[in-house]
């Protein structure tokens, strides 16, 4: 079998989503957050039978995806998601949206506490084309990737794919899958590795959970030291009640 996203863009939904959705398992609980009218959703209900839900901050894109017969509320990402219980989800889904909130640590963190899984994707704003124009023109690019004027542009927090896997290490994220693609096709294997990826990639595509609680090395031998000293003083306390005796 090949890797996930090596060959399976048949162009039924938009390239970048039909990646995501080869991570996401049949009969699954999905939250798609900014779904806009609701492609991916509909794809993945018509092709993996999955309970879709959707929150969308405009009201047009959500009438859209309701006339589509979708489960589709208006809201955002900042304001709407501490209303879910934990685990409401087997999977929920930022789909380049992450470098627009307010929040953005927040937002993960909201994610991997109603779902086991979270997949976000993301512009790498360190492309090498972007590197360049700044270096050469000493301004803010404009192109498919950040389509947009310095002072319109809905992007708050400029990211690269570098930016996220740190992020994701500092909150104790695991990141179990991740793809790298340009604006037409998946990163071939030598351009995928960590520093050329943050070169070359256009996008970034990445499923994260939560690690599983292991002890760090600290706190090991914390514990190791305060067992240790427990031990000791109760050894004394017995010897002195028998010599008291």
């Amino acid at each position: 079998m090949k890797d996930i996203g090596q060959n399976i863009i048949s162009h039924k939904i938009r390239y970048d989503l039909e990646i995501i959705a080869d991570l996401i398992k049949p009969n699954s609980k999905v939250l798609d957050i900014g779904c806009g009218d609701g492609e991916l959703l509909q794809f993945l209900k018509k092709n993996k039978n999955i309970d879709a839900r959707g929150l969308e901050i405009s009201q047009a894109k959500v009438s859209k995806a309701l006339m589509g017969g979708l489960s589709v509320i208006q809201g955002n990402a900042e304001n709407d998601l501490n209303s879910y219980p934990n685990q409401s989800f087997d999977y929920t889904v930022l789909s380049q949206t992450l470098q627009a909130t307010h929040n953005p640590k927040m937002v993960l963190e909201e994610m991997l506490r109603i779902s086991k899984f979270a997949i976000v994707s993301l512009p790498n704003f360190a492309h090498i084309k972007n590197r360049l124009h700044l270096l050469l023109k000493g301004a803010m690019p404009i192109n498919k990737t950040i389509p947009f004027e310095w002072y319109e542009t809905p992007n708050i927090h400029f990211c690269s794919i570098w930016d996220f896997e740190k992020l994701c290490n500092q909150l104790n994220f695991k990141i179990e899958k991740k793809f790298f693609l340009t604006a037409k096709k998946q990163l071939l294997m030598p351009f995928s590795k960590f520093f050329l990826a943050n070169l070359f990639a256009e996008y970034g595509i990445f499923l994260i959970t939560k690690k599983e609680f292991s002890p760090t090395l600290q706190e090991e031998f914390a514990f190791s030291k305060s067992s240790n000293l427990a031990f000791k003083t109760a050894s004394r306390a017995l010897a002195n009640s028998i010599e008291i005796e």
